[in-house]
């Protein structure tokens, strides 16, 4: 036997023997995966799956259906209750994203600056309303924004006169967006802060060199450097507009507050839905409404330049 040939036997027999079928790399990251993958499938893509072929259903009671086609989604055209719904659901939306992005930016960017102290002490002061109970919550604002409330105290000392913002048609939106912004200011200054924490200090102290202003440094500075997280609250934000819930209910129990002035596409789909039990039409309103918020998530993403190739 030659030299080359005991080599060769000598390697293949130290090699090591393949290591059990569940103890192999991409067997494990599998069995690891595969319960979020079975959930995901079954309560994401089947559930919408299965809306999507509900919308074009007419179901009365349990089990009883009839194919619709797309009378459903021709009845939502005239629906008057989902159009009101639509635009209060929308103005809403446009008051959080006129009010939560730049106020909590500002607040970010003045916390993080060398003209606060104690800066970890206010940011978990802003971030408390996220934690706190929503039956507290109720009772706060239903005391806050009654005629009588703390509101309307302090705007008297400008000489408004008292509003009814839980008993008007037209103040029913500005009261939820006064509640959001009490909750959301909070964890939207978290966002930021982390946001500005990876802009190199460098580039503050060239600004400061050249002559820049506090003012100049955060316009052209932080601002266009934050980008990303602007764009990522801006869109999370939206999807939390369309699909307003909890603030309605909180404040008017029923969800559609005065004159349904503060009747959301959310709570309209549920009425709808549990209410009136019109599934198949309930299921249009749903596709319909992740309908407007992809749309126009893709306008946003368009606008901040997503899209665009480096």
């Amino acid at each position: 036997m030659s030299i080359a040939t005991t080599t060769r036997a000598a390697r293949s027999g130290a090699r090591k023997p393949k290591p059990p079928f569940f103890h192999r790399p991409p067997v494990v990251a599998a069995v690891f995966l595969l319960p979020f993958l079975a959930l995901f499938v079954v309560f994401r893509v089947y559930a919408v799956g299965y809306a999507v072929v509900l919308s074009f259903q007419d179901i009365e009671g349990i089990g009883v259906s009839e194919w619709a086609g797309l009378d459903n989604y021709r009845r939502l055209l005239t629906d008057s209750t989902f159009l009101t719904a639509l635009q209060n659901t929308a103005l809403y939306t446009v008051g959080t994203l006129l009010i939560l992005i730049p106020l909590p930016f500002v607040l970010a960017a003045v916390l993080r600056s060398k003209l606060v102290a104690r800066q970890a002490m206010f940011r978990s002061a802003f971030f408390l309303p996220v934690l706190t109970s929503l039956v507290v919550v109720g009772v706060v604002f239903s005391l806050l924004l009654a005629t009588n409330g703390l509101l309307n105290s302090f705007l008297g000392l400008f000489g408004v006169p008292e509003q009814g913002w839980l008993e008007t048609r037209h103040l029913a939106v500005p009261a939820m967006i006064i509640m959001a912004t009490w909750r959301w200011t909070g964890i939207n200054i978290i966002y930021f802060t982390t946001g500005l924490s990876n802009i190199p200090n460098e580039l503050y102290e060239s600004a400061s060199v050249d002559g820049a202003g506090p003012v100049r440094k955060f316009w052209h500075l932080s601002v266009p450097l934050s980008k990303p997280i602007i764009l990522f609250v801006t869109v999370l934000t939206l999807f939390g507009g369309f699909q307003l819930f909890v603030e309605p209910l909180i404040l008017w129990g029923t969800g559609g507050g005065p004159g349904q002035g503060g009747l959301s596409i959310v709570v309209h789909l549920y009425r709808t839905a549990f209410t009136s039990f019109q599934l198949g039409y309930a299921s249009a309103i749903g596709v319909v409404l992740a309908l407007i918020i992809m749309a126009l998530s893709i306008v946003v993403l368009k606008l901040f330049g997503f899209f665009k190739k480096d």
